[in-house]
């Protein structure tokens, strides 16, 4: 189940987040870098300024690698150390839909904001870099802190994409 579809504004918001390169098929490596992101916040006396997101780069597949960071938003700019690098989630305005439910089932939520989109003529945010789509601003927020509800059938995750004119 999701969302209807709309148009948000938003502002550009710090963050730090872990890159990562990696297939659907190893997908454990870039969600075992969520406790890693939030213990190096903890250990800094940092707190979230928003909720955990996974950043796209570059879309993958089961065998092709994605190109995505995890990360958390701030709500002041601070420095990196290498592994963790400091960054900015872009602002300006962004197709938005929020998924509920399981997020092996994500797909069908990005396949109604894509087609919102192709029928209202909304382009996205990208470029190409030597053949391949890059994003500049395609994010999953996941709202659901899975410590409080452990069951992904119901939690819930904003999917964000920035817009060309953005």
């Amino acid at each position: 189940m999701t969302t209807e579809p709309r148009i948000e504004v938003r502002a550009e918001q710090p963050c730090v987040s872990i890159p990562i390169r990696v297939a659907l098929r190893e997908w454990g490596r870039a969600n075992a870098l969520v406790p890693e992101v939030f213990g190096w916040l903890q250990h800094r006396g940092i707190a979230p300024g928003g909720p955990l997101f996974y950043r796209y780069r570059v879309i993958g597949g089961a065998d092709e690698e994605f190109h995505l960071e995890v990360g958390v938003p701030l709500a002041e700019p601070v420095a990196g150390d290498g592994r963790v690098v400091a960054g900015r989630v872009p602002g300006g305005p962004y197709a938005v839909l929020t998924h509920h439910g399981h997020p092996d089932r994500i797909r069908e939520s990005f396949a109604v904001l894509e087609e919102w989109a192709r029928r209202r003529g909304i382009a996205w945010a990208v470029r190409d870099v030597a053949g391949r789509t890059v994003w500049d601003g395609r994010f999953e927020f996941y709202l659901t802190d899975p410590a409080v509800q452990p069951d992904p059938r119901t939690w819930s995750t904003q999917i964000a994409y920035l817009l060309a004119d953005g």
